[in-house]
């Protein structure tokens, strides 16, 4: 009897032990990446016009593992990694097929793994890169945390993910800008936050400036994630004072319509990543935002991955744009891909550049 306690307390001692290293690993190798520089690739020189169309899409490809049967361990479904390395680099291959036939203009994708254990290690920005040849490019880093040992059966891992922002057109300076997160144990889960900042050369002397962003999710209460929006318009009302041309663009999971049910059924399902955005967010500044809804045929631009997309899962509209006053905004849209290859749809919006 002695001789099976002693060994049940040496069990359980190495299982402290364990788990206290653990924690301390991830509070050690825990760290926020700051504001830096990006490298602009493939540099072409064309500049943009005045009161002429363009067109800007904007997809969160969720890592390349979303495909319509995918369920996530964080919203409740019981996958952590994609399904297999040979189904995301077919998946993959379908969301860089899928973004180069709607020949945008600009390009701001979010969710582009370069290291993750969740994505079997593969740098995803190859499959956009070689789809879309022409265009210059800047990556900025989003996400860069310790390996998360959850679910036991299989480890999330380490991630490595960001931003990256496709153009037609010269990209003169580019910057990756840092967000605020919670100061708590959430801050674990909910990983670093960023935007990217563009700066892309207009014909006269003027510029627009890009924003590609991806505001935080698992929260403890969703209020950090309109502290980030807060910082995120702060910057474009200060470029747009000083002469201009701002388009902000991605994932601000916040339900952006104010309230999704009333076009996609009602649900009492609540989560902190699908808060309204806070009335009167917008108030004092010179920016709008743009919800892309058709009244007539309204399509969400996400979905909840608890399990594998059906009808009646919960869905809304959490992606969409901001513009300054001096951009004309002539038709934003959903593309419904069904959620074939992502949790989300990728959003459009045709502008012109005011004179």
């Amino acid at each position: 009897m002695k001789k099976a306690l002693k060994i049940i307390c040496i069990v359980l001692a190495a299982i402290l032990v364990i788990a206290g290293g653990y924690f301390a690993y991830v509070m050690i190798a825990y760290h926020r990446i700051g504001n830096t520089g990006l490298n602009v690739e493939n540099a072409v020189s064309a500049k943009m016009q005045t009161g002429k169309d363009y067109t800007v899409t904007s997809y969160n490809i969720g890592f390349g593992a979303y495909e319509s049967d995918y369920g996530f361990f964080m919203d409740g479904g019981e996958e952590s990694w994609a399904w297999s390395k040979e189904r995301l680099d077919a998946n993959l291959k379908n969301i860089a097929s899928l973004i180069a036939g709607r020949k945008a203009d600009l390009y701001i994708v979010q969710e582009v793994d370069i290291d993750s254990t969740r994505s079997y290690h593969i740098d995803e920005r190859k499959y956009l890169t070689d789809a879309l040849p022409g265009m210059t490019s800047t990556f900025a880093q989003n996400y860069d945390s310790p390996f998360l040992f959850y679910p036991v059966t299989q480890p999330h891992g380490a991630s490595e993910s960001g931003l990256m922002t496709f153009s037609s057109f010269g990209i003169s300076e580019a910057s990756r800008v840092e967000l605020p997160v919670e100061t708590g144990l959430t801050k674990l889960l909910d990983l670093d936050r960023c935007y990217s900042k563009n700066r892309i050369a207009v014909e006269g002397g003027k510029e627009l400036v890009l924003y590609n962003f991806h505001l935080s999710a698992y929260t403890s209460d969703g209020k950090i994630a309109t502290e980030q929006l807060k910082l995120l318009l702060e910057d474009m009302q200060t470029e747009y004072k000083n002469g201009c041309y701002c388009i902000a663009g991605g994932d601000f999971n916040k339900d952006i319509l104010g309230d999704s049910s009333i076009w996609f059924g009602i649900s009492d399902i609540k989560y902190t990543w699908a808060q309204p955005i806070p009335e009167g967010a917008f108030d004092g500044f010179d920016l709008q935002l743009v919800a892309p809804l058709d009244k007539s045929n309204p399509v969400p631009t996400c979905r909840n991955a608890d399990s594998a997309y059906h009808p009646g899962q919960y869905v809304l509209t959490i992606d969409g744009f901001i513009v300054s006053d001096n951009v004309k905004v002539i038709q934003s849209r959903v593309v419904n891909t069904l959620f074939a290859y992502s949790d989300h749809n990728p959003v459009e919006m045709v502008f012109s550049l005011e004179k």
